[in-house]
C-alpha cells in the first residue's frame, strides 16, 4: 500500500500531455496554450487617447480655470496627418483616436463645458493624462501569454487584438469509463431485485466533463472474463482509461487481472487514504488506467484526489491541484492515525475567516453528504482527529461555491 502523497506523486509523474492541435479562438476559451505567443507589433500601434475630450498642450493648462480654441476635431477611426494643437488651441477628440501633433495631455469632456468654437476647462491638467502610448501595453516581440496558460476571456480579448484567429493548444483527452459488475442496469430501466443503476458512469462522465475532457462512455463489464476483456480491451484505446468497482480482492474483482492479461503495468494497489483506499493505478503504453472503488462516495473522492490532477496535467495545465486552506471546525472530527481521511465539509464565512461544520454522515454508503459538500477536509495520516476550535486544511469541491 503507497501513501495518499506516493500515489499522487506516481500519477503525476506518469502521465503526460497527449498532442496539441490549432483551434479558433473563439473555441479555446477553458483551453491550455501549448506554445509561448509573441506581440506581432506594439499594442497600442499608435498613441491614442484614452478618453472622449479635447488634446491639449499641458503647458496653456498651468492655470484653471482656462479657456481655449478649438481648432479641429478628431474621431476614433481617423488619422491625425495635418492637425497639429497651436499654443492656446484645442482639438476635440474621441476615445481611440490618435493623439495630433503637439497634443501631451488630453481633457475629459465631464471637465469642460463641452464648448465647440472655444472650451473652457475646469480642473488641472498634467502633462501625459489620459493617454494610451504606443507600445505600453506590450512591445513587439514580447511573449505575453506562456505555454500552459488557461485561456480566459482577457487573453482572448488580447489574442484577438493582434488579430490571432487560429491557437495551438493542448488536446482534450478522450476518457473511457468502464463500470463493473452483473448487479448494475443502465439509466433508464427500473432496477429489480438485486439491482442498481450505474450512476457511477455518469458521475464520472460529469466529473470528467468538468475537467475539460472527453468523456467515452464504454458500458459495463459483467462479472466474468470475456467481459472484462472486451470492454477493458476498448477501453484501452482511448487516451485515459477509468474503471469503478471490481479492483478489490473478491472472487469476482476481475479488473487488475484482466488489465495485467491486455499489457498494463500496475504502478499501486491500494492507497492509505479513506475513504477509496482501494484504488489501483496502471499504464498501458502511454494510457493512464485508473482503478477506483465502486462505492459512489469512494469513486467520486478518489476522482477527485487522483484523477483530476492527471487529467488537468494531461491537458497541460501547470496548477492541477486545488489550493488548500484553513478553515475552523464548529465541531470535532474523529479519526484513527494511519491513513490520510477525507471529510465532507459544509463551510461558512465569518468575520474573514472560514468556519466548517461536516456535511452529514461520513460513512462511505451516505450519497448525500457529497452533494451537500462545498469543501473536502484532508486529515494528515498522523492526525488522531480535531477537536472544535482547531484549524484544518481543505479544499474547495466542485467548481463554485454557495453560501447561504
Amino acid at each position: 500500500m503507497v501513501s495518499f502523497e506516493e500515489a499522487r506523486s506516481i500519477i503525476l509523474d506518469s502521465v503526460q500531455t497527449i498532442g496539441t492541435e490549432r483551434i479558433h479562438l473563439l473555441e479555446a476559451t477553458g483551453r491550455v496554450l501549448a506554445e509561448d505567443v509573441a506581440a506581432p507589433w506594439d499594442l497600442p500601434l499608435w498613441d491614442n487617447s484614452a478618453m472622449d475630450g479635447y488634446a491639449v498642450r499641458a503647458v496653456d493648462c498651468l492655470a484653471t480655470p482656462c479657456r481655449l480654441r478649438v481648432t479641429g476635431f478628431l474621431p476614433a477611426g481617423a488619422t491625425a496627418d495635418g492637425i497639429t494643437v497651436e499654443p492656446g488651441c484645442a482639438v476635440r477628440i474621441m476615445t481611440g483616436a490618435p493623439v495630433p501633433a503637439g497634443c501631451d495631455a488630453v481633457v475629459p469632456v465631464e471637465e469642460t463645458d463641452d464648448g465647440r468654437q472655444e472650451v473652457n476647462l475646469r480642473e488641472a491638467v498634467k502633462k501625459g493624462q489620459h493617454i494610451r502610448f504606443h507600445g505600453e501595453d506590450v512591445a513587439a516581440g514580447i511573449v505575453f501569454v506562456r505555454a500552459g496558460t488557461v485561456v480566459r476571456p482577457p487573453e482572448v480579448n488580447m489574442l484577438a487584438g493582434f488579430g490571432m484567429a487560429l491557437l495551438p493548444v493542448y488536446r482534450r483527452p478522450v476518457v473511457a469509463i468502464l463500470s463493473t459488475g452483473d448487479e448494475l442496469v443502465e439509466l433508464g430501466r427500473t432496477p429489480g431485485p438485486g439491482e442498481i443503476i450505474n450512476s457511477n458512469t455518469l458521475s464520472l462522465a460529469a466529473a470528467v466533463q468538468e475537467a475539460g475532457c472527453i468523456p467515452r462512455i464504454i458500458g459495463i463489464a459483467r462479472d466474468n472474463r470475456a467481459s472484462h476483456l472486451e470492454k477493458l480491451g476498448e477501453g484501452l484505446k482511448a487516451d485515459a482509461l477509468i474503471t469503478s468497482a471490481g479492483v478489490s480482492a473478491g472472487d469476482c474483482d476481475l479488473v487488475r487481472d484482466i488489465l495485467e492479461e491486455l499489457g498494463a503495468r500496475q504502478l499501486f494497489w491500494k492507497v492509505g487514504i479513506k475513504p477509496g483506499g482501494p484504488t489501483a493505478f496502471a499504464m498501458h503504453g502511454s494510457t493512464p488506467v485508473f482503478s477506483l472503488p465502486g462505492n459512489p462516495v469512494s469513486t467520486m473522492i478518489t476522482f477527485e484526489e487522483f484523477v483530476r490532477p492527471a487529467l488537468l496535467r494531461m491537458q497541460g495545465r501547470r496548477q492541477v491541484l486545488r489550493p488548500l486552506f484553513k478553515v475552523v471546525l464548529r465541531d470535532g472530527l474523529k479519526k484513527k492515525p494511519g491513513k490520510v481521511q477525507i471529510v465532507r465539509l459544509r463551510l461558512e464565512k465569518e468575520d474573514g475567516r472560514w468556519y466548517a461544520t461536516s456535511a452529514g454522515n461520513q460513512q462511505t454508503a451516505i450519497l448525500k453528504t457529497m452533494v451537500d459538500a462545498q469543501a473536502l477536509a484532508v486529515l494528515p495520516a498522523e492526525s488522531s482527529g480535531s477537536a472544535a476550535g482547531d484549524e484544518v486544511y481543505a479544499h474547495y469541491y466542485g467548481n463554485y461555491i454557495e453560501l447561504e
